[in-house]
């Protein structure tokens, strides 16, 4: 909500300074056209039939014979144009820049002979445009404290109502989650209990394949209910830096893994593979644990049996890399990037599921990155990549865990 506040307080801010810089780029452009066409008005007017011995103001007019008045500038008259005029009969308009000013110079030859210079210093026009910049620039910095007060303002008003209704759902999501695991949790002990006396008794195969469907569908629903709650805690916001700690990456996948492979019956080979050393990372253990439990739940479910399963951690470049191998079945590339939406259905099995999608959301409140990638039929990859943190842990003794078939 911070961000939403802050973003609308800088489109604001944005906002009016566009407009106050298209209303000063049309104010100058308006008044630099308008005094240019006054003073080439003047300045012609002075060359044709003004007097020579009384020029106008800012302008002083050169012809042969005529003493130039005290006042003016070195450099003229320009006796180029002079000769042009001369030879051509055809008058010539120039503006030159020098003494940090303009000038703008009409030499011309009038009826009755003699060949004028005119030249007009363009001063005090361009200080009314540089005081012209001055105060839009001070009408830029007060509209963007203005617009940043407005902008705050707005978002506030704007935002608050979608915080509560937002915090409304958080808590309604975790009520319903907290209330549901209970008799979910009851009737997925009893399913099971239920399951194994059939087998005990040798109940009929229908009834047996139907309570293990049973069983297989409340362990998702109670899944499912702990996505839902890990869903809201991350929408409520990023964990606050106090949380986050110095832990083994390592360590942290090591035990994961030990845990999995206790679940896999000898149906898959687990391997882990790290360094000697630790590979420190900074973050809440309880996140980062189940990010890792994720993906490598993920690589269990579609790695056929008899498959292998590598986890391998490495560090480098300040980075703290977990990658997660599996000879299962694979994706295609372009399904890679889709894996991580919310209820997106992967592959084959019509499955819809929030897991990838918190695991990346896990994964970048700490900083990190995820990616996948795969072949149909070559299994697929995935890496975590976390910031490492400093000083390093306390080095531990090298350590491969490797769960074979049993």
């Amino acid at each position: 909500m911070r961000r939403a506040r802050l973003r609308i307080a800088l489109i604001t801010a944005a906002v009016v300074t566009l407009l106050i810089t298209a209303v000063g780029w049309v104010c100058d452009t308006v008044t630099t056209r308008a005094q240019n066409e006054q003073v080439w008005r003047e300045l012609r007017f002075g060359a044709a039939v003004g007097d020579l011995s009384k020029p106008p103001v800012c302008t002083w007019l050169f012809a042969d014979g005529v003493s130039p008045l005290a006042n003016a500038p070195a450099g003229f008259p320009l006796s180029g144009d002079v000769d042009q005029v001369r030879r051509t009969h055809r008058a010539v308009e120039r503006t030159l820049r020098r003494d940090g000013t303009v000038y703008l110079v009409r030499t011309q030859a009038r009826a009755d002979g003699p060949v004028v210079q005119a030249v007009f210093d363009m001063r005090y026009q361009l200080a009314d445009r540089t005081h012209l910049w001055s105060a839009l620039g001070v009408s830029e910095v007060m509209g963007l404290l203005a617009s940043a007060g407005v902008g705050a303002l707005l978002g506030r008003v704007s935002v608050t109502p979608l915080a509560e209704a937002l915090a409304r759902q958080r808590r309604f999501v975790t009520d319903a989650s907290h209330e549901l695991r209970t008799p979910i949790t009851q009737a997925y002990t009893r399913v099971q209990v239920l399951s194994r006396q059939a087998a005990a008794q040798k109940l009929p195969a229908g009834h047996r394949e139907g309570l293990d469907r049973l069983t297989g569908s409340l362990g998702r629903l109670g899944e499912v209910l702990d996505d839902l709650l890990l869903s809201a805690s991350l929408m409520a916001g990023p964990a606050r830096q106090s949380e986050h700690r110095p832990l083994d990456l390592a360590a942290l996948a090591r035990s994961v893994a030990a845990e999995e492979s206790e679940t896999l019956d000898g149906r898959l080979t687990l391997q882990v593979e790290a360094p000697p050393h630790p590979l420190p990372v900074n973050g809440v253990e309880s996140a980062l644990r189940r990010a890792v439990g994720e993906l490598l739940s993920n690589a269990v479910r579609h790695t056929p049996a008899g498959g292998r399963i590598e986890m391998t951690l490495s560090r480098a470049d300040g980075m703290v890399a977990l990658t997660v191998a599996d000879t299962g079945r694979g994706f295609s590339s372009a399904e890679a990037e889709r894996l991580f939406e919310r209820f997106h259905r992967g592959g084959d099995d019509g499955r819809y599921g929030l897991g990838l999608a918190l695991l990346r959301e896990v994964v970048t409140h700490h900083g990190g990155t995820v990616t996948a990638s795969s072949r149909p039929g070559h299994g697929a990859r995935f890496t975590i990549r976390l910031p490492g943190c400093a000083p390093p842990l306390t080095h531990a003794p090298a350590h491969r865990a490797t769960a074979g078939r049993r």
